[in-house]
């Protein structure tokens, strides 16, 4: 058994289904697409696999998936919650599981229809959990609200203007210019459009915000012994983290002494602590992008510059190919497709294969983040 989990294990398969605004498979269908292909990729048999892990708010579980896809006995599976905060983690887990002998292959999955499915905060029913209590009376009805608010404060204590969100619109947006699979593909992002489109929840533009997306992503994990003699280039687990900051409370941090220093920062204390290498030697990064002002959150909390340096550090193209941290090479969940962050932690592995459509030359380092502002998670891959 491996004393820690740097680079116990690997992603050695990758899989997904079409991106759009609305797709007639159910979910549990665009699931087993996805898991089917990533198994595919890997050159794995679906009745290898033995273990799972998904999230909490995944409709589809492991029970159908594993007799769907013709798995045999699973020694172990696992979700993880808090939506977006919960995409590395599904791999952090798996990879714990295989480095300790717990399983042998591992499927790690996302399937939504968030595009043709309801929005979930319309249901005014359901008695809200507690935290809601302080948030949805007051108007911070959704995701968007809250995170509007936080970019508002960010604004106050920094000076970070709505420039600096476009920046990070248009690096996503020009990266999914480039990658047929993005719903955004050939669909260009001027300053004009951005500086002239509808507000959703100020300061909040409808290009702040991510897609409404139906489709499934899935990875396959194994160790890293097994993981030479599969089929495509092993993609090495270095690190994972999660992170849970004291009084934390979801999205608006009412109870942190500072608001702004969101689970990132808790995150990435262990993510950095248990890697060979640090912020500065990182190639590419995959970053999680619901809303714009996430990346600079995220860009301090990982490290890459200091406190209310976020948005200055998107100036000059530093986010675009060429520029000093490339970000969501993809397309992410502002051009590419919204599936809880998943196509991130695949467009981490596509990087260190040298086959993504807006190729970093040489990329031997990723970070992968998930959701900030919520309990999160990372993960380091590394080739």
């Amino acid at each position: 058994m491996a004393a820690t989990l740097r680079d116990a294990t690997a992603i050695v398969g990758i899989g997904q289904t079409a991106f759009a605004r609305q797709l007639p498979q159910t979910e549990k269908e665009l699931a087993c697409r996805a898991i089917l292909a990533a198994l595919a990729d890997a050159g794995i048999e679906p009745a290898e696999v033995d273990a799972f892990a998904s999230y909490t708010m995944e409709e589809t579980d492991e029970v159908e998936v594993a007799k769907a896809i013709g798995a045999g006995d699973v020694t172990f599976f696992s979700k993880v919650g808090y939506g977006g905060g919960g995409s590395c983690a599904t791999v952090g887990h798996l990879a714990s599981a295989v480095a300790t002998g717990q399983a042998t292959v591992g499927v790690a999955w996302r399937s939504r229809k968030r595009g043709s499915g309801p929005r979930p905060w319309k249901n005014t029913a359901v008695q809200l959990p507690t935290p809601g209590q302080w948030t949805r009376p007051f108007g911070l009805l959704r995701p968007a609200d809250e995170i509007g608010m936080l970019a508002r404060r960010y604004m106050h204590e920094y000076g970070a203007t709505r420039d600096h969100l476009f920046n990070v619109a248009m690096a996503c947006r020009n990266r999914a210019n480039e990658n047929p699979a993005a719903m955004m593909y050939e669909r260009p992002l001027t300053r004009e459009m951005y500086m002239t489109s509808r507000m959703i929840s100020d300061p909040l533009c409808l290009f702040d915000n991510c897609l409404e997306t139906d489709g499934a992503l899935a990875c396959v994990i194994v160790s890293a012994e097994r993981a030479r003699d599969c089929r495509q280039k092993p993609v090495y687990v270095h690190s994972v983290a999660q992170g849970l900051p004291a009084q934390h409370h979801g999205m608006v941090n009412y109870w942190n002494d500072d608001p702004l220093s969101g689970p990132a920062w808790t995150a990435a204390r262990h993510l950095w602590k248990q890697a060979d290498f640090g912020p500065e030697d990182v190639d590419v990064a995959q970053i999680y992008d619901a809303f714009t002002p996430l990346i600079p959150l995220s860009l301090e909390g990982y490290g890459f510059c200091g406190r209310g340096e976020g948005a200055a550090f998107t100036e000059g193209g530093a986010l675009e190919m060429g520029g000093r941290l490339p970000i969501n090479t993809g397309g992410g969940g502002l051009s590419e497709a919204y599936v809880h962050g998943f196509n991130l932690i695949n467009e981490g592995v596509k990087q260190l294969r040298g086959v993504s459509t807006a190729q970093v030359p040489d990329a031997a380092t990723c970070l992968v983040t998930a959701g900030e502002g919520v309990p999160t998670s990372a993960i380091l891959l590394r080739a």
